[in-house]
């Protein structure tokens, strides 16, 4: 059952790295094998829980006769939900900073950077409309900053070649953007609630070199451009029966929706509770804000126009049915002991989290980055300080420690390496179906300009580990 548990896993890699060809959405691959691993789990409970639960299982019996039913409600209430709670709270997390952003966005807040980029110098377009989407996308979800600012774009580039090469910066600027703090990408908020990393010396370790593979495509990217763009600017949009909000009011709305979120780091420190709680925090005071500044208009009964596109909605639900469908799926894999095996065997033969880290980021530009990521983070766990005396290479295993080397290389690896392919991150898929970008355009015109950014970054990173930090 073991080998059918990883074979189903390895073609779940399969059907998510070919979605692009075969249609198949990878939601939907990533919740039929969370789904069906768990009940081949189940069905073989004794065994699995036998080999590696024997204590515990025990205990829970508190001596009556194992049964049948009893390993199915061992397994549902001492492992199962276990998995269902940690992706749940990533699932929470993401529909809240979703939900925070489509405010902002449906009240005019991000407005000004239409304006801000209003020129028809290539040079200055591509550098706003990128640092823009860098900087958003480390405080709220890739797919969604990514999306927004490839909808501004489209607006205002009219020739299609130019909108290829600024949306790829984009999606570029995105990922890497979103792997430098704890709650811009999934795999970083997943780091941060196991406790792997904590918010500063994830942030300070990763930021250059995110921006070193932000900067260095965006740079030879925009040597690819012309002179001057084909630009068609629209008036900025009618906010009178759709909001009522003036310009103090959107600021006030950007403060309490992105300040807020910079305090969920202080707010898990104190509380020690899931991020998750805080973001609902955050989104709930936003909402009161809105509505208080909104009152007339819902009183009216109007509502208020929806200008986030409707594609970006059902691609949000289809990220968090994804990352819920991948975790419970990484979990039953977990559970085997697959993943301690495959470990061993790296400590063994490739002994370098240096090559694990370039492998990883590779495989995250076929895959995916989220799939690769949690599979590298399933592979190990979080090993305590006061333990490494106990291991034969002490020197190897503090790599693994919380703020170790393996966890920062792994999240900055498989972000910003996913970018290498076009399928390799949701961004660069909303990409493709917008634009209609092929991925022979892509790995022909960007691949090698995001490897050169990415290698430069991996080098800068490992600098810091060793010899700045």
């Amino acid at each position: 059952m073991t080998l059918i548990i990883v074979l189903m896993l390895l073609l779940g890699y399969l059907l998510i790295a070919t979605g692009h060809l075969t249609g198949v959405n990878k939601a939907a691959i990533a919740m039929f094998l969370g789904t069906i691993g768990w009940v081949v789990y189940i069905c073989w409970g004794t065994d699995f829980v036998m080999a590696q639960h024997p204590h515990e299982y025990a205990e829970y019996l508190a001596g009556e006769e194992p049964s049948s039913d009893a390993v199915k409600y061992y397994i549902y209430n001492g492992i199962f939900l276990n998995y269902v709670g940690r992706a749940a709270s990533i699932v929470m997390f993401l529909l809240a900073t979703m939900s925070i952003i489509e405010i902002l966005n449906n009240n005019g807040c991000f407005d000004f950077i239409q304006s801000w980029i209003k020129t028809r110098n290539p040079k200055r377009l591509l550098w706003t409309i990128t640092l823009a989407t860098f900087v958003i996308s480390a405080n709220l979800d890739n797919l969604t900053t990514a999306t927004m600012m490839l909808v501004i774009m489209r607006g205002i580039v009219q020739n299609r070649r130019q909108r290829m090469l600024i949306g790829s910066a984009i999606v570029i600027a995105a990922n890497c953007g979103g792997c430098f703090t704890v709650i811009g990408d999934p795999a970083g908020l997943l780091l941060w609630g196991n406790g792997a990393v904590t918010a500063t010396s994830f942030s300070k370790t990763l930021a250059l070199p995110a921006i070193l593979a932000w900067v260095i495509p965006t740079i030879l990217i925009n040597r690819q451009l012309p002179d001057r763009l084909d630009t068609q600017w629209s008036p900025m949009p009618y906010r009178g029966d759709d909001t009522n909000l003036n310009q103090w009011q959107r600021i006030v709305m950007l403060f309490v929706g992105i300040g807020g979120l910079w305090f969920i780091p202080t707010f898990h420190n104190i509380t020690k509770l899931s991020p998750f709680l805080g973001a609902l925090c955050v989104l709930s005071v936003l909402w009161v804000v809105n509505e208080a500044f909104n009152r007339k208009l819902m009183n009216a009964d109007q509502m208020m126009e929806k200008r986030m596109p409707q594609a970006l909605k059902y691609g949000s639900i289809q990220q968090m049915l994804f990352v819920m469908g991948i975790m419970l799926g990484m979990g039953v894999v977990t559970e085997t002991g697959v993943f301690g095996d495959v470990a061993a065997w790296i400590d063994e033969n490739i002994h370098n989290i240096w090559i694990v880290g370039i492998f990883s980021g590779l495989m995250s530009s076929i895959v995916d980055t989220f799939t690769i990521a949690i599979s590298n983070i399933s592979l190990y766990p979080i090993v305590e300080s006061q333990q490494l005396g106990i291991w034969y290479d002490a020197d190897y295993m503090a790599n693994f420690v919380a703020n170790g080397a393996y966890w920062k290389v792994v999240a900055f690896a498989t972000a910003a390496g996913g970018c290498l392919l076009s399928v390799g991150s949701v961004s660069g898929i909303a990409l493709m179906k917008m634009e209609h970008v092929h991925l022979g355009w892509y790995l022909k015109n960007v691949s090698p300009k995001v490897l050169i950014g990415w290698l430069v970054g991996m080098a800068v990173l490992w600098a810091e580990i060793y010899y700045i930090l």
